[in-house]
Formats: structure tokens, sequence, C-alpha cells
């Protein structure tokens, strides 16, 4: 009986570590969830800095193209306007001499 009462005490021992030790294993799976979702909070925040920083520098960076474009855009409209002027006396002078031609009076020389 003596036996009995033996085994009986250390099985009852035995269910009591396993318990405990999923209790343990429960409590631990509990903090890695509460870790994993720390880690999550911490990632998203510094995704959103990255992407803060990432859109502050392409929005600078549209900025000054934009300007640039802009100055380009007058300077290669002058110099078109001063080409169209110059092309246009050009056309002029050379309208006024092929009309003297056709009228037979003599071009002057210098």
């Amino acid at each position: 009986m003596r036996l009995n009462k033996l085994a009986g005490l250390f099985v009852a021992a035995a269910l009591s570590c396993s318990t405990l030790g999923f209790a343990q294993n429960d409590s631990g799976a509990k903090q890695d969830m509460k870790d994993a979702g720390h880690d999550t909070k911490k990632a998203a925040v510094a995704t959103g800095h990255g992407t803060e920083k990432v859109a502050k520098k392409t929005g600078h960076g549209t900025k000054v193209a934009a300007k640039d474009t802009a100055h380009g855009t007058k300077v290669a409209a002058k110099d078109t306007a001063h080409g169209t002027k110059v092309a246009a006396k050009g056309t002029a002078h050379g309208v006024k001499k092929v009309g003297k031609k056709i009228a037979g009076t003599p071009e002057p020389t210098n």
C-alpha cells in the first residue's frame, strides 16, 4: 500500500509540474504576442518616418525641377523671339531685294 501512495504522490507531482509548465508556456506566449505587437508598432513608426523623409525630399526635388524648367522655358522663349525677329528682318530685306529686281530697279552697290 505504501508503494501505491508513493506512486500516486509521484503522479500528482508530475501533473502539477506539467500544469505549471503549461501555465508558464501560456504566459510566455502572451508575452511573445505583446512583444510582437510592440515590435510591429516600432516598425510602423520607423516606416512612417522614412516615408515622411522621402516625401519631403521628393517634394523639394519636384519644386526645384519645376523652377529650373520654368527658367529654361523663359530663356528658350526669349531666344525664339529674338530668332524670329532676326528672321523676319532678313525676310523683309530679301523681299525688298526681290521686289526691286522684279521691278527692274538697280541695287545700290556699297
